[in-house]
């Protein structure tokens, strides 16, 4: 009976010390959230490309010597500069008087060259284009993030043998019937299947969300909310939901500087533009030329969007690639001419009053060869009165931001993944000498000429 009675009363005891000890854990727990709440601070999910474990390490020791050193941060660059990449990673930057090279060091002579960190494409699509990312990577973008497209799109890209850049994808984009690209987006109709989708497409490996035009603020701010609490950041393409009223519902991006057309004219006169795309998505096409052509991209509103953005810390991607017109044969259309005129100057604006500027480059665009859209942004970026120095920040240490991977990608750093470019040239002088590409490296390895 004793026996019994001592073996309950462990048992009794046993359980309380369970209980205890799990009151004190959860308690422990709550304090911890409470004070990174008090702090400002919040626990952010570490975010990986898609192809993370498929690209292949370096596993050799190499001194780059004699370049110029562009590290991405914007600052000044080192000149006759060294780089020791050990594996994979970025172990020695400085001059070549400061940095020790190893003994068993692969050599590569880099005088005359530019070194930067690896390009990161803010806004590439496959556009059915069988190698466009291998060609790209041969450019020296070694990162890209497709803002709307199924992660399984780029299956066969992924299987074909090549080295190809980091894949940071999104998945469909989150659109409204009828849908623009219906082959590239996700159709939500409530709350419930806004939020459904976005954990759907995180857990599939999206690395951030993209909304479409026909999404109202209420469900863009469901969809943020959602993404947020993943960690996950949110994109825009807008054309019919004002800019400054998505972006109080929760974006941290907005991609095509189109997309604040609405917050640059009347009530009344935006609202023509609403219904005219409502009723017919393709009405953006050339509506899109009629709204710029008129808009007044140094007026009041204009600066109060500005202010707004700085104010937001906003990444604005603004593609002007894909709406570039030249005349053509000595004929002009003004409408159109005007209207991208005031794109370049509404951007350059933007930069001007500390807008987060980032590079992309939207992969086919009308006045590009075939792999060089990229390259291409830059010059029209450089057209739209940014400095070189800012589109190379722009185009690395800025998207990496951008991207939330900025503590191992975007800048020559001691301790950062070795994607670099070497180029013939220097940049800072002419931008356009990003053409000239030399050698790119991703992860530590040298990428084959083709």
């Amino acid at each position: 009976m004793w026996a019994f009675l001592n073996k309950k009363n462990e048992s009794s005891v046993r359980r309380a010390i369970f209980v205890f000890i799990l009151v004190q854990a959860v308690a422990v727990s709550l304090n911890t959230q409470a004070k990174a709440q008090r702090n400002g601070k919040k626990e952010r999910l570490i975010i990986h490309e898609v192809n993370a474990g498929e690209i292949q390490q370096g596993n050799e020791t190499i001194a780059i010597v004699g370049a110029t050193i562009i590290d991405g941060n914007g600052g000044d660059p080192v000149l006759n500069g060294c780089v020791i990449i050990k594996n994979n990673r970025i172990e020695q930057v400085g001059s070549v008087k400061s940095v020790h090279v190893p003994n068993d060091a692969e050599i590569v002579d880099a005088k005359g060259m530019s070194l930067l960190p690896g390009f990161i494409d803010s806004h590439f699509h496959l556009d059915n284009v069988k190698g466009l990312p291998a060609l790209f990577l041969q450019h020296g973008v070694t990162s890209i993030r497709d803002p709307g497209a199924w992660i399984e799109a780029y299956d066969d890209e992924r299987k074909s043998g090549t080295m190809i850049p980091r894949l940071f994808l999104c998945g469909p984009h989150l659109d409204m019937y009828p849908p623009a690209y219906p082959n590239d987006a996700y159709i939500v109709r409530d709350s419930l299947e806004a939020a459904t989708a976005v954990n759907r497409q995180i857990d599939a490996g999206a690395t951030a969300i993209k909304v479409y035009f026909r999404l109202s603020p209420a469900l863009i701010r469901v969809i943020c909310q959602t993404a947020h609490k993943r960690g996950i950041p949110v994109t825009a393409h807008l054309e019919i939901t004002e800019a400054m009223e998505a972006i109080d519902a929760g974006l941290d991006g907005i991609e095509h500087i189109t997309s604040f057309g609405l917050s640059l004219q009347s009530k009344r006169e935006g609202e023509k533009y609403r219904q005219q795309v409502l009723a017919d998505n393709d009405a953006r096409k050339q509506g899109r030329y009629d709204v710029w052509r008129n808009l007044d991209v140094s007026g009041n509103l204009a600066d109060r969007v500005a202010r707004f953005l700085v104010k937001r810390s906003t990444f604005i991607s603004p593609t002007l690639g894909a709406f570039e017109y030249q005349p053509l044969n000595g004929k002009t259309d003004s409408v159109k001419w005007i209207a991208f005129n005031n794109m370049k100057a509404f951007t350059g604006k933007l930069k001007k009053a500390g807008v987060r500027i980032v590079l992309g480059s939207h992969s086919i665009i009308p006045y590009a060869e075939l792999g060089w859209a990229y390259q291409r942004e830059m010059e029209l970026l450089a057209e739209s009165g940014l400095s070189n120095s800012e589109i190379i920040v722009a185009a690395t240490m800025e998207n990496a931001r951008y991207f939330r991977v900025e503590d191992r990608l975007g800048s020559i750093e001691k301790g950062k993944i070795a994607d670099l470019v070497l180029i013939k040239g220097n940049p800072l002088d002419d931008i356009r000498a990003t053409r000239n590409i030399v050698r790119v490296m991703i992860n530590g390895r040298w990428v084959p000429s083709r």
